[in-house]
């Protein structure tokens, strides 16, 4: 374990010089040490001299030590994509294959980006400052102070690969999600390996209708699998943005699934903050408006609770005061919500300060989410308000009987949460009759004017 832990870390000096990244077609830059740097910070459980590091500072593209450096990947490899299969702004990905056969990704950190960062988060703090200076209705300290605490987390890929591994065994009754297994015994701090999958991005249409992907069922596939992030376990990925949303047909069984990736950024939500979150959004949908200030009122809104409503539903006031599940969203209402956001910003920017930090990634989250649905044309489904009212209905449940002191008193919530589940289900049932009796309707219609 400790010899292939240490190839592991030479294997970030190497990668870097084999993918070009500091290597041109001629030779090394003689002053820069980021190879020699990130070498260094690449190692969690062996120890590489500064000695052998240096001696990488005079590499020549072809040279015998050159590619003496790179004989190191075929230790770890049979084959090695020298090009980046993916780059951001953190890491960079690479395509290989174990000597077992296996095709993994592997995540190498960029060698800089632990001291940038720090220095980005400084920049941030002093332009907030002055613009709160210039403008004192604008404060966005909470920006700073959101990203001093995530950042070294996304920067930590062994946390990444506990949060994937987390979230995998968490929703493992879910078919169609795969999340990349992590391999262990080639991932530190800054490299992490995972199996390789492939797929169409979650918002590309066309991935979809070419290897003919239900956009509905993913749709609705995505929605369950937040809502039970979210509201029965409290344990959410924060970052659901379309490059790490993947869509594919699984090639033996040919049935659809969602590949999760990119696992650096989850959001832990506490116990009453979940409760309460759930409560609102079932107010929300069921248009109690009593219901929707006193939760928002816990959550910290105050007497912005319709702003709050609003933002986080990103729906006029009147399809709050109607219930957002039964009033579709129309260009009318995204145009008018668009409008009051430019209007009320400084008190859009007084609630992002009042919520508990954990909204923050939450509203974030749920933004990205309603992007991909929008795209997708399933936005304000009643399958997704469905599946989020399961959701809230069990994990309500589940709260209640852990503060029940008797075993009737759980029999009593057992029974309640098991009726109030049937009643979802018969209305689901009721909607998918009512929709086959419509398109039959449509199609006799069509035929008779044919």
């Amino acid at each position: 374990m400790a010899v292939r832990l240490l190839k592991v870390s030479s294997l970030a000096t190497a990668v870097l010089a084999s993918s070009g990244f500091y290597l041109s077609s001629k030779q090394l830059d003689i002053n820069d040490l980021s190879v020699i740097r990130f070498g260094r910070a690449a190692l969690t459980t062996a120890v590489i001299s500064y000695d052998y590091l240096t001696a990488f500072r005079h590499v020549a593209h072809g040279s015998e030590e050159y590619w003496a450096l790179k004989s190191k990947l075929s230790e770890l490899f049979v084959l090695f994509e020298e090009k980046p299969h993916g780059a951001a702004s953190l890491a960079q990905v690479h395509k290989a294959v174990l000597h077992d056969g296996k095709t993994v990704a592997v995540k190498v950190q960029h060698p800089k980006v632990q001291r940038q960062s720090s220095k980005d988060i400084m920049v941030m703090e002093v332009l907030v400052k002055a613009v709160h200076w210039l403008f004192p209705d604008f404060a966005f300290m909470w920006l700073v102070e959101e990203s001093k605490k995530n950042m070294p987390l996304e920067l930590d890929f062994l946390n990444e690969g506990h949060n994937a591994e987390k979230v995998a065994n968490m929703l493992s009754h879910f078919p169609f999600l795969k999340v990349p297994m992590i391999h262990w015994d080639l991932s530190t701090k800054r490299i992490l390996t995972m199996d390789f999958v492939e797929g169409g991005q979650v918002n590309d249409r066309e991935y979809m209708k070419k290897h003919d992907i239900n956009v509905n069922e993913i749709s609705e596939n995505l929605g369950k699998m937040y809502s039970e992030m979210i509201f029965v376990h409290g344990f959410v990925h924060c970052d659901p943005h379309p490059g790490n949303v993947l869509v594919r047909k699984c090639p033996r069984s040919q049935k659809t699934e969602i590949l999760l990736l990119d696992h650096g950024l989850y959001q832990a939500l506490q116990p009453d903050f979940r409760m309460n979150y759930c409560r609102l959004w079932m107010s929300l949908i069921n248009g109690d408006l009593s219901g929707v200030e006193r939760y928002s009122r816990r959550l910290g809104a105050g007497d912005l609770y319709p702003l709050f409503a609003c933002m986080l539903t990103a729906r006029s006031w009147n399809s709050v005061n109607a219930g957002i599940s039964s009033v579709p969203v129309t260009h009318a209402e995204d145009v008018e919500i668009r409008t009051n956001a430019a209007q009320y910003l400084p008190q859009i920017s007084d609630l992002l300060n009042r919520v508990p930090r954990q909204m923050l990634l939450l509203l974030k989250t749920t933004d990205l989410l309603r992007g991909i649905e929008t795209t997708l044309q399933t936005r304000a489904s009643s399958s997704s308000f469905i599946n989020m009212s399961r959701c809230c209905v069990r994990a309500v449940a589940r709260h209640k009987r852990i503060k029940a002191r008797s075993r009737r008193r759980r029999l009593q919530i057992t029974l309640a949460e098991s009726l109030s589940l049937w009643k979802l289900s018969v209305y689901e049932l009721l909607l998918w009759v009512r929709g086959l009796v419509i398109t039959r309707w449509l199609a006799a219609l069509l035929t008779f004017l044919h």
